[in-house]
């Protein structure tokens, strides 16, 4: 049996098993999501066609992963001196499991409701750990930044990072890294972070 639904804006055709990766939905690894707006049904004698969702269909599925897609640079130039922007993003997705098809208005059968405490109690011990090492010495004042506040400049300390240094020797990934962890949306490139720790540090 497989149907078509749809989620995200976008359409999908699934079967029991299959796995995709979709736009991020709310919840833990583990949950199970109902998705109601099945637009089509088959594999079992004449497909149902919905008018325009299937009555009394829907789709389950189980939560493998919550993370991002690959980063897409946006360039934009104009004909004006210095006149550039570089901005980059990456699509928050959700992995899930399909698990089952169900038609005439079945109710999802409850089976994995033990994994989410253990998500749950998993989360706070990983948000928690600072992602690098603060160096010794006196704490650089990352209020300087454009952009960066009393607020922005505690969860940065709290991430091991108190110096422009480390910032003018960010990598890739430690850029993507926090990132993901302060949900920053590409704003450490879109404001030039490292330019900035450079000029501020007399590099």
């Amino acid at each position: 049996m497989f149907a078509v639904i749809k989620t995200g804006g976008k359409q999908y055709n699934v079967a029991e098993n299959d796995e995709l990766k979709i736009e991020k939905i709310e919840g833990n690894v583990g949950d199970t999501v109902t998705f109601d707006q099945v637009l089509l049904v088959g594999g079992e004698g004449a497909p149902v066609i919905g008018a325009p969702v299937v009555e009394g269909a829907s789709v389950a599925a189980e939560i493998v992963n919550q993370g991002r897609g690959r980063k897409i640079i946006i360039f934009k130039k104009r004909r004006r001196q210095n006149s550039r922007r570089r901005n980059g993003h990456r699509q928050y997705l959700t992995t899930v499991k399909i698990t089952e098809i169900l038609t005439d208005g079945k109710k999802t059968s409850a089976k994995k409701a033990a994994p989410k405490k253990e998500a749950k109690a998993e989360a706070p011990a990983d948000a928690a750990a600072p992602l690098f090492t603060a160096p010794e010495g006196d704490k650089d004042d990352l209020k300087k930044i454009s952009g960066v506040g009393p607020v922005l400049e505690g969860k940065l300390n709290a991430l091991g990072i108190t110096k422009f240094e480390q910032i003018v020797n960010f990598s890739a990934d430690d850029i993507a890294k926090v990132d993901e962890v302060l949900n920053f949306k590409g704003r450490i490139e879109r404001d030039d972070w490292i330019a900035q720790a450079k000029e501020l540090a007399g590099k």
